[in-house]
């Protein structure tokens, strides 16, 4: 299996990891780019270690630059599906290695992506072997919707923040996705933001916040 290069900030505490944060960046960015918001939240998780990896597929864009979870050249429905379901082993492997490595189950496992990597996180998530804390999902959409009335498929909080100006993921992803998920038994919260584009603010970083109280107290 495809080994993935990551990031990592220890617990701020110098303890022992007792929760791990897998951050999954956007289209064409890297790892570097999420584990740059672990500061903002150790106050609230002094014990947990946060995880950024690169994506395992060069980005067809920008192959020099970043990476990719699956292409985008093709946006249809179905292309997308089959591009996750490429990129879920090798996600799935990378998390059993860090669980392992720290000690830890799935219970103690939150994934936080922005865009592609909420996505991804969104299809892999619920579909791990055992039921995970949270989704923590930025700037994102729900893809493969109509497939998460499943056993298969374990229903954990997820929290989502979407900006209204933004003009890459439109803002009608975040309803579609907290429609599809609540309809499934989800327990969604979040919100949306007026005039934010496809980025992170503060009032995002505040929210993720509020969950990861919520699903680690």
């Amino acid at each position: 299996m495809q080994e993935l290069n990551s990031y990592n900030q220890k617990p701020s505490s110098g303890q022992a990891a007792k929760q791990l944060v897998v951050l999954l960046h956007g289209y064409g960015s890297n790892g570097r780019d999420l584990i740059s918001l672990a500061p903002y939240w150790q106050s609230t998780l002094p014990d947990a270690v946060f995880v950024s990896p690169d994506a395992p597929f060069p980005c067809e864009m920008a192959p020099e630059m970043g990476y990719q979870w699956f292409s985008l050249a093709n946006r249809d429905p179905k292309k997308m599906l089959a591009g996750v379901k490429t990129a879920e082993p090798i996600l799935n492997a990378f998390i059993d290695e860090q669980l392992k490595k720290y000690n830890l189950d799935d219970s103690k496992l939150c994934l936080v992506g922005f865009s592609q990597g909420t996505m991804t996180s969104l299809y892999v998530g619920p579909r791990r072997a055992n039921k995970i804390a949270g989704i923590q999902g930025f700037s994102g959409a729900l893809i493969g919707g109509d497939k998460l009335g499943g056993d298969d498929v374990h229903k954990c909080p997820i929290n989502l923040v979407h900006g209204e100006a933004d003009s890459v993921v439109p803002v009608q992803a975040y309803y579609h996705a907290k429609e599809i998920l609540e309809e499934n038994g989800f327990d969604v919260t979040g919100h949306t933001t007026a005039g934010l584009e496809h980025s992170i603010d503060g009032a995002g970083v505040e929210s993720a916040t509020k969950l990861f109280e919520k699903i680690f107290s």
